[in-house]
């Protein structure tokens, strides 16, 4: 029979074994994991739980806010922030960071989190997901302020997703590859179903939202027109489109079988470079790309590599199969 291996003891033994995941840091993701089996189980009840339509809110960006969004933001923000692990928060859907309350104590861990992403799925029953990533505070800092957030990506201590989909899977790095778990309802655990996710580097696959295809840049224009040509066309090879219009289960479906994810700029905006957030979407999701072999960059620059000047600072994203990630990449960069 074989023997499930659970995410704690997964955690314990590669802290144990290899040293790469110190305690704080260890309890720090297993409090996430258990937040998230929380909202699973509200997604799950679904208008039986009175957990579906709009909260009448708007978050930062102006975006009107579902039910489902603030409810997920509670609960990872009661989760985690009476553990000792963390010193502050940051969401997706706060104006401001949330620094841990002076009568708990203060951690050295700094979590960023898209607390329900694909919001616009949620009353259709299409898979949705949260997105966390993890820095280090600064040492030598006394309090907590947004600089101390304003990290490169390359800096992140941990990252990862929970994808709420027919499986509930928790997806996961912290710099040694990526991890996946999948939800044992029956246990209440999260058991360890693939430990070495690798993303294939080619592919005949990709995933965009082609009702914006009219706005894009010339270079995806390029792009995307030369897979729509298939074989006949400059790639000699036909491609399939996905787009599921969650970053998470797009993400989760190259993480599994490869494609290629796009979110460019586009000329309604002119003036942003692009809808995806780079502390809560694009720099958790590119280090769990990179870490499993694959690419990401905003056609031009690793993703990783750039340096955010705000806490809810957008970017485009190219991410996946690394040798079409690469092509985007080319196209980018011969055309600027």
């Amino acid at each position: 029979m074989t023997q499930h291996i659970s995410l704690t003891r997964y955690l314990v033994e590669q802290q144990r074994e290899h040293g790469n995941i110190p305690s704080q840091l260890r309890l720090l993701i297993e409090v996430v994991a258990r937040a998230c089996k929380r909202i699973a189980i509200s997604v799950n009840k679904g208008a039986l739980g009175e957990v579906l339509g709009s909260a009448g809110t708007e978050n930062v960006q102006g975006e009107v806010q579902k039910k489902l969004d603030v409810i997920s933001n509670e609960v990872l923000i009661e989760a985690n922030e009476w553990g000792g692990h963390l010193a502050a928060m940051a969401s997706e859907e706060m104006d401001d960071i949330h620094v841990v309350p002076n009568r708990y104590p203060q951690g050295e861990y700094l979590l960023l989190f898209d607390p329900l992403d694909g919001s616009s799925n949620i009353d259709v029953n299409v898979s949705i997901g949260t997105i966390f990533s993890v820095l280090t505070k600064p040492e030598g800092q006394i309090g907590v302020s947004d600089q101390d957030f304003l990290q490169a990506g390359q800096r992140q201590a941990a990252a990862g997703y929970c994808v709420y989909g027919p499986q509930t899977t928790l997806v996961l790095t912290v710099g040694s590859g990526v991890v996946m778990f999948t939800l044992d309802r029956e246990q209440g655990t999260f058991v360890l179903t693939n430990d070495n996710v690798q993303i294939p580097a080619d592919t005949k696959e990709f995933a965009v939202n082609m009702s914006n295809q009219r706005h894009w840049a010339a270079p995806v224009q390029r792009y995307i027109g030369e897979c729509l040509e298939g074989k006949s066309g400059a790639r000699g090879k036909d491609f399939n489109m996905r787009w599921v219009g969650s970053m998470v289960a797009d993400v989760h479906r190259i993480l599994c079988r490869g494609g290629v994810f796009l979110y460019p700029w586009d000329s309604r905006e002119p003036t942003k470079p692009g809808k995806l957030r780079l502390m809560y979407e694009a720099n958790p999701m590119a280090f769990l790309v990179e870490q499993a072999g694959g690419m990401a960059t905003n056609g031009l620059e690793r993703i990783m590599d750039l340096q955010p000047t705000q806490l809810h600072e957008r970017v485009s994203v190219v991410l996946g199969s690394r040798n079409e990630v690469q092509v985007v990449t080319d196209y980018h960069r011969n055309a600027s």
